[in-house]
C-alpha cells in the first residue's frame, strides 16, 4: 500500500499520521548486510533484525523560534516494531546533511542512514522516530540548516507528536535514547540541551561525527585545513550561509561570503533546485571571498558571529553521552570529536558524563556505520540486556 492510498489519521488539531509502509525481516537484514556496506563503504558486523517494522509519516504543527515563533507544519518518521508488544524503548534519530528534500527519515527509501537505524533498532524492538527538520520532508519553508533553536523545536515537537500518536495506538515507551550523525550529531546535542532544560529524562545520547561547535569547525576548515579535508565541505558553507540569512534575518549574508560566480549555484543548491555536481566548486578559495580566510575578519562578520552561536556542548550535561569520532574523518577533525568531553571535564574536578570514543581510522560515512552497533550495545545495556 502506497502512502497516497493510506488514510491520514488525525490525532489532535495539530498532529496527524499516515501509514507509509512495512519492512520485513528479510529486507531489514538486506539493509544490514548488502545496502549499508555498499553506501557507507565499510564492512561492519551488525546484530540481525528479528522483527518486521511498520512505518508512519507524522505531520505536526510547530513554530520557528528565530522568526518570532512563525507557525510551521513539519514532518517526521515513526517506526514501530511488529512484535505484538505494547511498550518499547524509543530512539530519536537526527539525520545528517542531505541534498534532496526527501532524503530524510519520513521518506526512508531515500535515506540510507535512516534505513540503517530501522534495521539496527526498529528491527530489534525499538520504536524509532526522526524529525525531517524545517524545510525538509513536507515542510514548505526554506531549510533551517544548522539553525540551533529551530532544530531544537523541530525535534522536541516531533517527540511530543510521536508520543501523542503512540498514545492513540495504546503503545508506551519505556526509555528515551537519542542518536545522530554529522549535522544530526549537532542536532542531537542541541536536542539533548532542550530536553534537559525541559526536565524530560534522557537515558543516553550518542553521536557520530558531530560538529558540536560551528565556529571551530568552520575556522578549522578555513584556517587550518587538513590534506584530506572533503571536497564537498564547500556545500556546507553554501547551505549554512543561505540558511543563516533566512532564519536570522541577515539580508546579504550569503552574497557577502560567496564569490559572485558561485552565488547562483549556491542559491539553487540551498533551494533544492537542480544543480549539476560539476557546477559546484570543490576549492574553498574559489567559493569564499578571500577576506574570510583572515580569522579576525571571519570572527567579526555576520557569518562568523552566527557560527559562534552554533554550539551544542556549553552547558552542564546531566545525561550520559557518547560522542564517536573517526581519526580519518574527512569532515570532522579529531579535536571537534573530543570537544564536548574536554569542555565538560574542564569544569573543576570534571563532569564525566560525556565520553569521546574513537572509531579509529574511519571516514565520515564509515564513522556512522561503525558507531551504530556500538550505540545499540550501549543502549541495550541501559535496558538490562
Amino acid at each position: 500500500m502506497r502512502a497516497q492510498e493510506s488514510p491520514v489519521v488525525q490525532v489532535t488539531s495539530g498532529v496527524s499520521y499516515q501509514y507509509i509502509g512495512r519492512l520485513d525481516v528479510k529486507k531489514l537484514n538486506e539493509v544490514l548486510t548488502v545496502e549499508t556496506p555498499k553506501f557507507f563503504g565499510v564492512n561492519v558486523t551488525y546484530t540481525p533484525a528479528s522483527n518486521a517494522v511498520k512505518m508512519y509519516r507524522i505531520q505536526y504543527n510547530s513554530v520557528v523560534p528565530e522568526l518570532n515563533n512563525k507557525p510551521i507544519v513539519a514532518s517526521g518518521l515513526l517506526a514501530i516494531p511488529e512484535t505484538g508488544g505494547s511498550s518499547f524503548p524509543m530512539v530519536s534519530y537526527q539525520h545528517g546533511t542531505v541534498y534532496g528534500k526527501h532524503e530524510v527519515p519520513s521518506y526512508p527509501e531515500e535515506s540510507a542512514e535512516t534505513e540503517l537505524m530501522l534495521a539496527q533498532f526498529a528491527g530489534q524492538g525499538y520504536v524509532v522516530i526522526g524529525a525531517d527538520y524545517f524545510g525538509m520532508g513536507v515542510s514548505k519553508e526554506p531549510e533551517g540548516y544548522l539553525v540551533k533553536a529551530s532544530h531544537q523545536q523541530a525535534t522536541f515537537d516531533m517527540l511530543m507528536a510521536s508520543r501523542a500518536v503512540l498514545a492513540q495506538m495504546k503503545i508506551g515507551t519505556s526509555k528515551l535514547f537519542l542518536g545522530g550523525w554529522s549535522q544530526g550529531g549537532f542536532v542531537t546535542m542541541a536536542f539533548l540541551e532542550k530536553l534537559e532544560s525541559a526536565g524530560v529524562p534522557v537515558d543516553a545520547a550518542a553521536t557520530a561525527s558531530a560538529p558540536v561547535d560551528g565556529y571551530a569547525t568552520f575556522s578549522g576548515v578555513l584556517d587550518y585545513p587538513r590534506p584530506f579535508d572533503a571536497s564537498w565541505l564547500t556545500t556546507i558553507f553554501m547551505l549554512t550561509s543561505f540558511s543563516f540569512e533566512n532564519y536570522y534575518n541577515e539580508p546579504g549574508l550569503a552574497r557577502a561570503l560567496i564569490n559572485d560566480q558561485y552565488y547562483d549555484v549556491a542559491r539553487r543548491l540551498y533551494e533544492r533546485q537542480h544543480v549539476d555536481p560539476k557546477e559546484v566548486p570543490t576549492d574553498l578559495h574559489a567559493l569564499i571571498r578571500p577576506e574570510y580566510f583572515n580569522p579576525q575578519y571571519f570572527a567579526a562578520s555576520a557569518f562568523g558571529r552566527l557560527s559562534a552561536q552554533t554550539q551544542a556542548y556549553r552547558w552542564v550535561i546531566k545525561s550520559p553521552v557518547h560522542n564517536y569520532y573517526g581519526e580519518t574523518d574527512e569532515a570532522i577533525a579529531i579535536g571537534i570529536g573530543q570537544l564536548a568531553m574536554n569542555y565538560q571535564r574542564a569544569m573543576g574536578s570534571g563532569n564525566m558524563q560525556v565520553e569521546a570514543i574513537s572509531t579509529e581510522k574511519t571516514t565520515h560515512r564509515g564513522t556512522y556505520a561503525t558507531s551504530a552497533p556500538l550505540w545499540k550495545a550501549w543502549f541495550d545495556s541501559k535496558l538490562g540486556k
